[in-house]
Protein backbone atom coordinates (compact mmCIF):
# COMPACT_ATOMS: atom_id res chain seq x y z
CA UNK A 1 0.00 0.00 0.00
CA UNK A 2 2.72 2.66 0.96
CA UNK A 3 4.55 1.64 -2.33
CA UNK A 4 1.85 2.07 -4.28
CA UNK A 5 0.62 5.29 -2.71
CA UNK A 6 4.27 6.45 -3.15
CA UNK A 7 3.95 5.65 -7.20
CA UNK A 8 1.16 7.54 -7.38
CA UNK A 9 3.06 10.96 -5.85
CA UNK A 10 5.78 10.52 -8.10
CA UNK A 11 3.53 9.40 -11.22
CA UNK A 12 1.46 12.98 -10.38
CA UNK A 13 4.50 15.02 -10.44
CA UNK A 14 5.96 13.35 -13.79
CA UNK A 15 2.88 13.13 -16.02
CA UNK A 16 1.43 15.78 -17.72
CA UNK A 17 -0.45 14.71 -21.01
CA UNK A 18 -1.04 17.20 -23.63
CA UNK A 19 1.13 19.74 -25.56
CA UNK A 20 3.50 22.16 -24.03
CA UNK A 21 2.73 25.32 -25.30
CA UNK A 22 5.95 27.27 -27.66
CA UNK A 23 5.71 30.74 -28.91
CA UNK A 24 5.01 29.73 -32.66
CA UNK A 25 7.31 31.24 -35.52
CA UNK A 26 6.22 34.37 -37.76
CA UNK A 27 7.01 35.26 -41.04
CA UNK A 28 8.36 38.74 -41.17
CA UNK A 29 9.83 41.35 -43.74
CA UNK A 30 13.30 42.12 -43.34
CA UNK A 31 13.20 46.12 -42.84
CA UNK A 32 10.28 48.52 -42.79
CA UNK A 33 9.65 50.19 -46.26
CA UNK A 34 11.53 53.10 -45.10
CA UNK A 35 14.41 50.81 -44.57
CA UNK A 36 13.82 50.29 -40.42
CA UNK A 37 15.63 46.81 -39.83
CA UNK A 38 13.16 43.95 -38.56
CA UNK A 39 13.48 40.54 -36.95
CA UNK A 40 10.86 38.14 -35.49
CA UNK A 41 8.51 39.14 -33.39
CA UNK A 42 7.48 38.34 -29.96
CA UNK A 43 5.69 39.78 -27.05
CA UNK A 44 7.66 42.11 -24.50
CA UNK A 45 4.66 43.87 -22.84
CA UNK A 46 6.83 43.83 -19.67
CA UNK A 47 9.52 46.61 -20.84
CA UNK A 48 8.13 50.32 -19.90
CA UNK A 49 6.09 51.88 -22.26
CA UNK A 50 5.84 55.42 -19.65
CA UNK A 51 4.12 58.37 -19.90
CA UNK A 52 4.71 58.81 -23.66
CA UNK A 53 2.36 62.16 -23.89
CA UNK A 54 4.60 64.02 -22.39
CA UNK A 55 6.84 64.31 -25.29
CA UNK A 56 4.79 66.74 -27.02
CA UNK A 57 5.28 68.99 -24.14
CA UNK A 58 1.66 70.05 -23.65
CA UNK A 59 0.50 71.14 -19.82
CA UNK A 60 -3.04 70.76 -20.77
CA UNK A 61 -2.77 67.23 -22.38
CA UNK A 62 -0.36 65.96 -19.20
CA UNK A 63 -3.43 66.92 -17.11
CA UNK A 64 -6.23 65.65 -19.48
CA UNK A 65 -4.17 62.15 -19.42
CA UNK A 66 -4.09 62.35 -15.53
CA UNK A 67 -7.96 62.89 -14.98
CA UNK A 68 -8.80 59.89 -17.72
CA UNK A 69 -6.51 57.44 -15.88
CA UNK A 70 -8.20 58.38 -12.89
CA UNK A 71 -12.03 58.15 -14.19
CA UNK A 72 -12.28 56.67 -17.46
CA UNK A 73 -15.46 54.08 -17.21
CA UNK A 74 -13.94 51.28 -19.45
CA UNK A 75 -11.07 51.88 -18.24
CA UNK A 76 -12.02 50.55 -14.85
CA UNK A 77 -14.39 48.22 -16.38
CA UNK A 78 -10.93 46.60 -18.00
CA UNK A 79 -9.37 46.65 -15.02
CA UNK A 80 -11.95 45.08 -12.94
CA UNK A 81 -12.11 42.37 -15.67
CA UNK A 82 -8.54 41.78 -15.12
CA UNK A 83 -9.09 41.59 -11.23
CA UNK A 84 -11.63 38.76 -12.07
CA UNK A 85 -8.87 36.94 -14.29
CA UNK A 86 -6.73 37.10 -11.22
CA UNK A 87 -9.05 36.01 -8.78
CA UNK A 88 -9.54 32.57 -11.16
CA UNK A 89 -5.94 31.68 -10.99
CA UNK A 90 -6.77 31.49 -7.55
CA UNK A 91 -9.34 29.24 -8.06
CA UNK A 92 -7.34 27.38 -10.36
CA UNK A 93 -4.71 27.14 -7.81
CA UNK A 94 -6.88 25.60 -5.39
CA UNK A 95 -7.49 22.57 -7.03
CA UNK A 96 -3.48 21.56 -6.19
CA UNK A 97 -4.61 21.31 -2.25
CA UNK A 98 -6.92 19.04 -0.11
CA UNK A 99 -10.60 19.94 0.58
CA UNK A 100 -11.96 19.03 3.74
CA UNK A 101 -15.61 20.28 5.22
CA UNK A 102 -17.77 20.02 8.57
CA UNK A 103 -21.37 18.59 7.21
CA UNK A 104 -23.29 18.55 10.44
CA UNK A 105 -26.89 16.96 10.13
CA UNK A 106 -29.22 16.57 12.50
CA UNK A 107 -32.21 14.54 11.37
CA UNK A 108 -35.08 12.57 12.55
CA UNK A 109 -35.15 9.46 11.27
CA UNK A 110 -36.41 5.42 10.33
CA UNK A 111 -34.84 2.88 9.33
CA UNK A 112 -36.27 -0.12 7.36
CA UNK A 113 -36.55 -3.32 8.90
CA UNK A 114 -35.87 -4.82 5.49
CA UNK A 115 -32.46 -2.88 4.84
CA UNK A 116 -29.10 -5.48 4.16
CA UNK A 117 -27.88 -6.74 7.33
CA UNK A 118 -25.00 -9.72 8.71
CA UNK A 119 -27.90 -10.44 10.55
CA UNK A 120 -31.20 -10.99 10.75
CA UNK A 121 -33.55 -8.04 12.11
CA UNK A 122 -36.57 -9.82 13.08
CA UNK A 123 -38.97 -6.56 12.37
CA UNK A 124 -36.23 -4.57 14.29
CA UNK A 125 -36.07 -0.45 12.88
CA UNK A 126 -35.17 2.39 14.73
CA UNK A 127 -37.24 5.66 14.72
CA UNK A 128 -35.63 9.03 16.83
CA UNK A 129 -33.02 11.20 16.41
CA UNK A 130 -29.84 11.06 14.13
CA UNK A 131 -26.96 13.48 15.50
CA UNK A 132 -23.73 13.79 13.25
CA UNK A 133 -20.90 15.86 12.67
CA UNK A 134 -18.60 14.55 10.34
CA UNK A 135 -15.24 15.85 8.90
CA UNK A 136 -15.39 15.36 4.95
CA UNK A 137 -11.83 15.03 3.09
CA UNK A 138 -11.05 15.19 -0.37
CA UNK A 139 -8.05 15.46 -2.29
CA UNK A 140 -7.58 15.02 -6.20
CA UNK A 141 -4.50 13.17 -7.54
CA UNK A 142 -2.96 15.31 -10.46
CA UNK A 143 -1.69 11.77 -12.19
CA UNK A 144 -2.03 13.43 -16.01
CA UNK A 145 -1.39 16.99 -15.28
CA UNK A 146 -5.11 18.38 -15.45
CA UNK A 147 -4.73 20.54 -12.44
CA UNK A 148 -1.44 21.69 -13.60
CA UNK A 149 -2.64 22.61 -17.60
CA UNK A 150 -5.97 24.14 -16.11
CA UNK A 151 -3.62 26.22 -13.53
CA UNK A 152 -1.39 26.95 -16.26
CA UNK A 153 -4.25 28.09 -18.72
CA UNK A 154 -5.58 30.23 -15.77
CA UNK A 155 -2.14 32.00 -15.32
CA UNK A 156 -2.15 32.94 -19.15
CA UNK A 157 -5.86 34.22 -19.08
CA UNK A 158 -5.01 36.13 -16.56
CA UNK A 159 -1.58 37.62 -18.40
CA UNK A 160 -4.23 37.91 -21.16
CA UNK A 161 -6.19 40.15 -19.35
CA UNK A 162 -3.94 42.15 -17.91
CA UNK A 163 -2.36 42.98 -21.51
CA UNK A 164 -6.18 43.73 -23.01
CA UNK A 165 -6.18 46.14 -19.72
CA UNK A 166 -3.11 47.97 -20.96
CA UNK A 167 -4.46 47.71 -24.25
CA UNK A 168 -7.27 49.87 -23.19
CA UNK A 169 -5.06 52.19 -21.35
CA UNK A 170 -2.94 52.58 -24.60
CA UNK A 171 -5.94 53.15 -26.70
CA UNK A 172 -7.74 55.57 -24.21
CA UNK A 173 -5.10 58.10 -23.72
CA UNK A 174 -4.19 57.99 -27.79
CA UNK A 175 -7.76 58.87 -28.00
CA UNK A 176 -7.23 61.56 -25.56
CA UNK A 177 -4.37 62.59 -27.63
CA UNK A 178 -5.93 62.55 -31.10
CA UNK A 179 -9.55 64.20 -29.84
CA UNK A 180 -7.08 66.87 -28.14
CA UNK A 181 -5.07 67.84 -30.99
CA UNK A 182 -8.20 67.78 -33.37
CA UNK A 183 -9.32 70.36 -30.60
CA UNK A 184 -6.27 72.31 -31.05
CA UNK A 185 -6.29 71.97 -34.88
CA UNK A 186 -9.97 73.70 -35.08
CA UNK A 187 -9.01 76.40 -32.67
CA UNK A 188 -6.38 77.08 -35.01
CA UNK A 189 -8.99 76.84 -38.21
CA UNK A 190 -11.40 79.05 -36.01
CA UNK A 191 -8.82 81.67 -35.32
CA UNK A 192 -8.56 82.12 -38.78
CA UNK A 193 -11.63 82.24 -40.21
CA UNK A 194 -12.95 84.71 -37.14
CA UNK A 195 -9.99 86.87 -38.79
CA UNK A 196 -11.11 86.05 -42.26
CA UNK A 197 -14.99 87.66 -41.30
CA UNK A 198 -13.15 90.81 -39.61
CA UNK A 199 -11.11 91.09 -43.08
CA UNK A 200 -14.42 90.65 -44.84
CA UNK A 201 -16.22 92.67 -42.76
CA UNK A 202 -14.08 95.54 -43.29
CA UNK A 203 -14.02 94.71 -47.26
CA UNK A 204 -18.07 94.74 -47.35
CA UNK A 205 -17.65 98.74 -45.83
CA UNK A 206 -15.10 99.59 -48.14
CA UNK A 207 -17.62 98.36 -50.84
CA UNK A 208 -20.79 99.94 -49.59
CA UNK A 209 -18.90 103.23 -48.75
CA UNK A 210 -17.56 102.94 -52.49
CA UNK A 211 -21.24 102.38 -53.43
CA UNK A 212 -22.56 104.97 -51.82
CA UNK A 213 -19.78 107.53 -53.22
CA UNK A 214 -20.74 106.54 -56.70
CA UNK A 215 -17.43 104.96 -57.24
CA UNK A 216 -18.75 101.23 -56.97
CA UNK A 217 -21.24 98.52 -57.90
CA UNK A 218 -24.21 97.10 -55.68
CA UNK A 219 -23.45 93.88 -57.04
CA UNK A 220 -19.95 93.96 -55.49
CA UNK A 221 -21.76 95.26 -51.96
CA UNK A 222 -23.75 91.99 -52.36
CA UNK A 223 -20.68 89.83 -53.20
CA UNK A 224 -19.19 91.08 -49.95
CA UNK A 225 -22.11 90.39 -48.20
CA UNK A 226 -22.06 87.03 -49.09
CA UNK A 227 -18.62 86.44 -48.29
CA UNK A 228 -18.99 87.72 -45.25
CA UNK A 229 -22.04 85.39 -44.46
CA UNK A 230 -20.30 82.36 -45.98
CA UNK A 231 -17.37 82.90 -43.50
CA UNK A 232 -19.35 83.47 -40.38
CA UNK A 233 -21.59 80.15 -41.39
CA UNK A 234 -18.15 78.52 -41.72
CA UNK A 235 -17.44 79.19 -37.78
CA UNK A 236 -20.89 77.99 -36.84
CA UNK A 237 -19.47 74.95 -38.45
CA UNK A 238 -16.14 74.34 -37.24
CA UNK A 239 -17.85 75.25 -33.86
CA UNK A 240 -19.92 72.66 -33.94
CA UNK A 241 -17.22 70.10 -34.95
CA UNK A 242 -15.27 71.39 -31.69
CA UNK A 243 -18.08 70.86 -28.91
CA UNK A 244 -18.63 67.31 -30.45
CA UNK A 245 -15.05 66.63 -29.81
CA UNK A 246 -15.41 68.76 -26.34
CA UNK A 247 -17.90 66.07 -25.71
CA UNK A 248 -15.90 62.50 -26.78
CA UNK A 249 -13.12 64.17 -24.88
CA UNK A 250 -15.23 64.30 -21.35
CA UNK A 251 -16.44 61.18 -21.82
CA UNK A 252 -12.70 60.10 -21.96
CA UNK A 253 -11.86 61.58 -18.89
CA UNK A 254 -15.18 60.55 -17.19
CA UNK A 255 -16.74 63.78 -17.06
CA UNK A 256 -20.24 64.48 -17.37
CA UNK A 257 -20.29 66.96 -20.68
CA UNK A 258 -22.25 69.31 -19.50
CA UNK A 259 -19.91 70.21 -17.05
CA UNK A 260 -16.66 70.36 -18.97
CA UNK A 261 -14.60 72.83 -20.40
CA UNK A 262 -11.80 73.28 -22.74
CA UNK A 263 -10.72 76.47 -23.69
CA UNK A 264 -9.62 77.56 -26.67
CA UNK A 265 -6.27 77.82 -27.87
CA UNK A 266 -5.20 78.92 -31.49
CA UNK A 267 -1.63 79.09 -30.56
CA UNK A 268 0.69 77.31 -33.36
CA UNK A 269 0.84 73.46 -31.99
CA UNK A 270 4.12 71.70 -31.17
CA UNK A 271 6.30 70.20 -33.99
CA UNK A 272 5.91 66.58 -33.96
CA UNK A 273 8.54 64.52 -32.11
CA UNK A 274 10.99 63.63 -34.58
CA UNK A 275 11.26 59.20 -34.66
CA UNK A 276 14.47 57.91 -33.59
CA UNK A 277 16.55 56.23 -36.21
CA UNK A 278 16.41 52.68 -36.35
CA UNK A 279 13.56 52.40 -34.01
CA UNK A 280 13.75 49.24 -32.40
CA UNK A 281 11.64 45.74 -33.55
CA UNK A 282 11.33 45.20 -29.88
CA UNK A 283 9.02 48.41 -29.25
CA UNK A 284 6.50 46.80 -31.74
CA UNK A 285 6.82 43.32 -29.58
CA UNK A 286 5.33 44.79 -26.53
CA UNK A 287 2.29 45.85 -27.52
CA UNK A 288 -0.13 44.77 -25.78
CA UNK A 289 -2.89 43.96 -28.18
CA UNK A 290 -0.05 41.09 -29.54
CA UNK A 291 1.05 40.08 -26.29
CA UNK A 292 -3.01 39.37 -25.10
CA UNK A 293 -3.74 37.59 -28.30
CA UNK A 294 -0.05 35.46 -27.74
CA UNK A 295 -1.14 34.32 -24.20
CA UNK A 296 -4.49 33.58 -25.33
CA UNK A 297 -3.31 31.16 -27.38
CA UNK A 298 -1.23 29.45 -24.40
CA UNK A 299 -4.09 29.02 -22.72
CA UNK A 300 -5.83 27.59 -25.32
CA UNK A 301 -2.90 24.93 -25.75
CA UNK A 302 -3.18 24.31 -21.84
CA UNK A 303 -6.69 23.16 -22.43
CA UNK A 304 -5.79 20.72 -24.66
CA UNK A 305 -4.29 18.90 -21.95
CA UNK A 306 -7.03 19.55 -20.05
CA UNK A 307 -9.52 17.69 -21.85
CA UNK A 308 -6.96 15.31 -22.84
CA UNK A 309 -6.45 13.98 -19.12
CA UNK A 310 -10.85 13.10 -18.92
CA UNK A 311 -9.48 10.10 -20.77
CA UNK A 312 -7.55 8.73 -18.43
CA UNK A 313 -8.20 7.31 -14.60
CA UNK A 314 -8.87 9.80 -11.84
CA UNK A 315 -7.81 9.26 -8.17
CA UNK A 316 -9.48 11.07 -5.55
CA UNK A 317 -8.16 9.95 -1.76
CA UNK A 318 -11.57 10.31 0.09
CA UNK A 319 -12.14 10.45 4.02
CA UNK A 320 -14.58 10.67 6.79
CA UNK A 321 -14.14 10.97 10.28
CA UNK A 322 -16.35 12.50 13.34
CA UNK A 323 -19.09 11.26 15.44
CA UNK A 324 -22.56 9.61 15.11
CA UNK A 325 -25.12 9.45 17.67
CA UNK A 326 -28.64 8.97 18.21
CA UNK A 327 -28.74 10.65 21.70
CA UNK A 328 -27.12 14.03 21.36
CA UNK A 329 -25.77 13.66 24.97
CA UNK A 330 -23.25 11.04 23.78
CA UNK A 331 -22.85 12.41 20.53
CA UNK A 332 -18.92 13.92 21.36
CA UNK A 333 -18.04 10.44 23.29
CA UNK A 334 -15.29 8.07 22.07
CA UNK A 335 -18.06 5.60 21.25
CA UNK A 336 -20.11 7.41 19.07
CA UNK A 337 -16.23 8.32 16.42
CA UNK A 338 -16.21 6.82 12.69
CA UNK A 339 -14.29 7.00 9.84
CA UNK A 340 -13.24 5.52 6.83
CA UNK A 341 -10.57 6.53 4.74
CA UNK A 342 -9.80 5.39 1.40
CA UNK A 343 -9.42 5.80 -2.60
CA UNK A 344 -11.43 6.72 -4.99
CA UNK A 345 -11.13 5.78 -8.79
CA UNK A 346 -13.12 7.18 -11.61
CA UNK A 347 -12.24 4.83 -15.01
CA UNK A 348 -13.55 6.68 -17.68
CA UNK A 349 -15.86 3.96 -20.05
CA UNK A 350 -18.62 5.40 -21.61
CA UNK A 351 -19.50 9.40 -22.62
CA UNK A 352 -21.67 9.48 -25.97
CA UNK A 353 -18.43 10.83 -27.47
CA UNK A 354 -18.30 13.43 -25.31
CA UNK A 355 -14.98 13.96 -24.02
CA UNK A 356 -13.31 13.64 -27.74
CA UNK A 357 -16.15 16.35 -28.49
CA UNK A 358 -14.27 18.55 -25.59
CA UNK A 359 -11.07 17.76 -27.37
CA UNK A 360 -12.36 18.85 -30.35
CA UNK A 361 -13.50 22.35 -29.17
CA UNK A 362 -10.32 22.64 -27.33
CA UNK A 363 -8.36 21.92 -30.64
CA UNK A 364 -10.40 24.52 -32.52
CA UNK A 365 -10.40 26.72 -30.05
CA UNK A 366 -6.59 26.93 -30.12
CA UNK A 367 -5.87 27.00 -34.30
CA UNK A 368 -8.38 30.16 -33.48
CA UNK A 369 -6.04 31.72 -30.82
CA UNK A 370 -3.29 30.83 -33.43
CA UNK A 371 -4.73 32.57 -36.32
CA UNK A 372 -5.75 35.71 -34.12
CA UNK A 373 -2.56 35.55 -32.81
CA UNK A 374 -0.84 35.80 -36.47
CA UNK A 375 -3.32 38.39 -37.75
CA UNK A 376 -2.13 40.90 -33.93
CA UNK A 377 1.07 40.59 -36.09
CA UNK A 378 0.14 41.63 -39.51
CA UNK A 379 -2.18 44.21 -37.84
CA UNK A 380 0.53 45.62 -35.72
CA UNK A 381 2.79 45.32 -39.15
CA UNK A 382 0.52 47.43 -41.07
CA UNK A 383 -0.02 49.89 -37.83
CA UNK A 384 3.32 51.41 -37.91
CA UNK A 385 3.70 51.18 -42.02
CA UNK A 386 0.73 53.23 -42.30
CA UNK A 387 1.33 56.17 -39.17
CA UNK A 388 5.18 56.20 -40.76
CA UNK A 389 3.97 56.77 -44.54
CA UNK A 390 1.51 59.58 -42.89
CA UNK A 391 4.24 61.06 -41.15
CA UNK A 392 6.31 61.10 -44.27
CA UNK A 393 3.54 62.53 -46.91
CA UNK A 394 2.05 64.72 -44.41
CA UNK A 395 5.57 66.23 -44.01
CA UNK A 396 6.32 66.85 -47.45
CA UNK A 397 2.30 68.06 -47.92
CA UNK A 398 2.95 71.02 -44.96
CA UNK A 399 6.23 72.20 -46.75
CA UNK A 400 4.26 72.19 -49.93
CA UNK A 401 0.63 73.49 -48.36
CA UNK A 402 3.12 76.45 -46.41
CA UNK A 403 4.53 77.64 -50.05
CA UNK A 404 0.84 77.61 -50.94
CA UNK A 405 -0.27 79.87 -48.37
CA UNK A 406 2.65 82.24 -49.28
CA UNK A 407 1.71 83.05 -52.46
CA UNK A 408 -1.99 83.12 -51.50
CA UNK A 409 -1.16 85.92 -48.94
CA UNK A 410 1.25 87.75 -51.73
CA UNK A 411 -1.66 86.82 -54.43
CA UNK A 412 -4.32 88.38 -51.92
CA UNK A 413 -2.56 91.63 -51.36
CA UNK A 414 -1.81 92.44 -54.78
CA UNK A 415 -5.94 91.95 -55.50
CA UNK A 416 -6.63 94.47 -52.39
CA UNK A 417 -4.42 96.64 -53.58
CA UNK A 418 -5.28 96.92 -57.34
CA UNK A 419 -9.05 96.89 -56.70
CA UNK A 420 -8.59 99.81 -54.21
CA UNK A 421 -6.93 101.52 -57.19
CA UNK A 422 -9.58 100.78 -58.94
CA UNK A 423 -7.41 98.66 -61.88
CA UNK A 424 -9.03 95.18 -60.79
CA UNK A 425 -12.84 94.27 -60.14
CA UNK A 426 -13.90 92.88 -56.76
CA UNK A 427 -14.31 89.06 -58.17
CA UNK A 428 -10.22 88.83 -57.71
CA UNK A 429 -10.12 90.00 -54.50
CA UNK A 430 -12.71 87.68 -53.59
CA UNK A 431 -11.33 84.62 -55.33
CA UNK A 432 -7.72 85.72 -53.84
CA UNK A 433 -9.30 85.95 -50.56
CA UNK A 434 -11.49 82.32 -50.48
CA UNK A 435 -7.72 80.95 -51.36
CA UNK A 436 -5.75 82.42 -48.75
CA UNK A 437 -8.42 81.11 -46.36
CA UNK A 438 -8.17 77.78 -47.86
CA UNK A 439 -4.62 77.64 -47.49
CA UNK A 440 -4.37 78.89 -44.13
CA UNK A 441 -7.52 76.79 -43.00
CA UNK A 442 -5.46 73.45 -44.33
CA UNK A 443 -2.33 74.46 -42.79
CA UNK A 444 -3.92 74.39 -39.77
CA UNK A 445 -5.18 70.96 -40.56
CA UNK A 446 -2.02 69.52 -41.41
CA UNK A 447 -0.85 70.83 -38.79
CA UNK A 448 -3.24 68.52 -36.52
CA UNK A 449 -2.63 65.49 -38.52
CA UNK A 450 0.88 65.42 -38.16
CA UNK A 451 0.28 64.94 -34.60
CA UNK A 452 -2.53 62.54 -34.58
CA UNK A 453 0.02 60.71 -37.04
CA UNK A 454 2.70 61.13 -34.17
CA UNK A 455 -0.35 59.49 -31.75
CA UNK A 456 -0.87 56.49 -34.16
CA UNK A 457 2.41 55.74 -34.87
CA UNK A 458 3.30 55.71 -30.68
CA UNK A 459 0.02 53.75 -30.23
CA UNK A 460 1.26 51.38 -33.14
CA UNK A 461 4.80 50.58 -31.22
CA UNK A 462 2.94 49.70 -28.00
CA UNK A 463 3.55 53.08 -26.20
CA UNK A 464 6.75 55.38 -26.94
CA UNK A 465 10.01 55.11 -27.53
CA UNK A 466 11.67 55.84 -23.90
CA UNK A 467 12.48 52.65 -22.70
CA UNK A 468 13.74 54.22 -19.64
CA UNK A 469 10.25 55.24 -17.74
CA UNK A 470 8.69 53.03 -15.84
CA UNK A 471 5.60 50.68 -16.63
CA UNK A 472 2.58 52.90 -16.52
CA UNK A 473 -0.09 51.29 -14.00
CA UNK A 474 -3.50 52.58 -14.20
CA UNK A 475 -4.22 53.92 -10.85
CA UNK A 476 -8.09 54.73 -11.21
CA UNK A 477 -10.56 56.52 -8.46
CA UNK A 478 -12.20 53.64 -7.04
CA UNK A 479 -15.72 54.22 -7.42
CA UNK A 480 -17.55 53.55 -3.51
CA UNK A 481 -20.78 52.23 -5.39
CA UNK A 482 -18.52 49.40 -6.16
CA UNK A 483 -18.41 46.31 -4.48
CA UNK A 484 -14.60 45.70 -4.10
CA UNK A 485 -14.01 49.06 -3.66
CA UNK A 486 -11.82 50.18 -0.80
CA UNK A 487 -13.46 53.20 0.29
CA UNK A 488 -14.12 53.50 3.58
CA UNK A 489 -17.36 52.56 5.48
CA UNK A 490 -18.94 55.08 7.93
CA UNK A 491 -19.42 53.05 11.06
CA UNK A 492 -20.17 49.79 12.64
CA UNK A 493 -24.01 49.90 11.88
CA UNK A 494 -23.50 51.10 8.26
CA UNK A 495 -21.75 48.28 7.47
CA UNK A 496 -24.96 46.31 8.89
CA UNK A 497 -26.87 48.31 6.63
CA UNK A 498 -24.99 47.35 3.65
CA UNK A 499 -24.92 43.64 4.18
CA UNK A 500 -28.84 43.60 4.22
CA UNK A 501 -29.01 45.53 1.12
CA UNK A 502 -26.48 43.25 -0.52
CA UNK A 503 -28.54 40.14 0.00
Amino acid sequence: MRLLFSFLLATSAIAQVGPNYERPETATTPSYKNSVNWREARPLDTLPKGTWWRVFGDTRLNNLMELATAHNQTLKASVARFDTARAGTGIARAAFFPTADINSAFTTQRTSPNMPSAFPLNGLHYVGPSYAVPLDFSWELDLWGKIRRQNESSRADAAAAANVMQNVLLGMHADVATNYFRIRALDGELQTVRDAVGLRRQALGIATARVKAGAGSELEQAQAETEVATAEAEVSALQNQRDQLENAVALLTGTNPSAFRLSGNSSLLPTPPSVPAGVPTDLLERRPDVAAAERALASTTAQIGVTKANFFPSIRLMGRAGYLSGDVEKLFEMSSMNWNIGPSISVPLLAGGRNRAYMERARAAHDEALANYRQAILVSFSDVENALASLRNLSTQTEAQHRARASAQEAAKIARARYESGTSPYLNVIEANRSLLTTERACATLAGQRLIASVSLIKALGGGWDQSLPVMVPVSTPDPEALGSTAPKKGFFTKVKGWFKKG
